[in-house]
């Protein structure tokens, strides 16, 4: 009896293994934790040039020394220390004073009620960028409501104002995300990118190939001809797979430069608990629906405060 269920658990053992092995190679995008992605010598010529900084007689900024230097990676410890940044204008805009750069990005945060993140965030953010000598504009877009959270608007509106000021490329970032390589640049590419694709709640894996949340690339033109994001999606999860829907219908499937320099650290935080409850059926309908469902749905029920580090879009409904 003993050696019939010896073998009995043997052959469970190898079922379990055969259907794993199975799963991995007819659904690898079930977990992806292999992936293409753009290789450190490729990432400046993958990347979309163009400032909104007129000619300021200075010579070029350059960015090969940010892909080449041994120092590029952020201890996850260092984080928090506080920074050392040259102060930006009114509104959290900075411009480069020694050369001219060749990349124009909006930084574009969806918030509520999470100040000592956001005190984190913005005291690192800054001296990243600065470091990346871009040209940015940090915006962070308040719900100032107790509605369920919907990030998909949040980022709408932040991109709207953003692409009034000029902005050629928008940056889609949660506010939890903290980028651990100086070499992950901070402009568009001529396709979308997803940005945090080894984040270290994954354990630095990829969870699934169409993943498109927590931080993101894509031109203002891009984001303009996909309507944006929908605003529909109220409460947790959904939004960012609507979002990849909308590009890749569009031919714009995004992608990825390397894990080594797309690692991210996630702040600590209470997590929302609240879910979208009919993001299901609205996936379902994500392609019939894009062209009334975004951009050119927003209210207008916000106002706009210049802060020292930010810009301040208070969200009311």
């Amino acid at each position: 009896m003993l050696c019939l269920a010896v073998k009995f658990g043997k052959n469970i053992s190898y079922l379990i293994i055969t259907l794993a092995i199975l799963v991995g190679i007819y659904f690898p995008s079930r977990h992806a934790r292999h992936y293409e992605c753009v290789k450190v010598d490729g990432i400046l010529r993958s990347l979309h040039f163009e400032s909104s900084v007129q000619n300021n007689n200075l010579k070029n900024c350059t960015y090969e020394n940010l892909l080449s230097a041994s120092t590029n990676e952020i201890r996850v410890d260092d984080i928090s220390q506080q920074k050392s940044i040259s102060a930006p204008s009114s509104g959290g805009e900075f411009i480069p004073k020694d050369c001219k750069p060749l990349i124009s990005s909006a930084i574009i945060i969806p918030y509520r009620r999470r100040e000592e993140q956001l005190r984190i965030f913005l005291n690192f953010i800054h001296h990243f960028l600065q470091k990346q000598k871009i040209h940015y504009k940090i915006y962070v877009v308040d719900q100032d409501n107790d509605l369920p959270f919907n990030r998909a608007k949040l980022l709408n509106i932040g991109a709207k104002v953003a692409m009034t000021d000029g902005f050629p490329c928008l940056i889609l970032h949660d506010l939890d995300l903290i980028p651990l390589n100086y070499g992950n640049i901070y402009g568009c590419s001529n396709i979308p990118r997803h940005m945090s694709c080894s984040l270290d709640s994954f354990r630095y894996n990829l969870p699934y190939l169409t993943l498109f949340g927590g931080a993101a690339a894509i031109l203002s033109e891009q984001y303009k001809r996909i309507n944006g994001m929908s605003n529909l999606f109220e409460g947790w999860g959904g939004e960012d797979d609507d979002f990849y829907k909308r590009l890749e219908e569009s031919n714009l499937t995004p992608f990825r430069f390397c894990p080594s320099v797309s690692s991210y650290t996630m702040l600590m935080h209470k997590k929302n608990r609240i879910t979208s409850q009919n993001r299901f059926d609205l996936l379902k309908r994500s392609i019939d629906r894009r062209y009334e469902d975004g951009l050119n749905a927003l209210p207008n029920n916000f106002t706009k405060v210049l802060e020292p580090l930010f810009t301040h879009i208070i969200v009311t409904q």
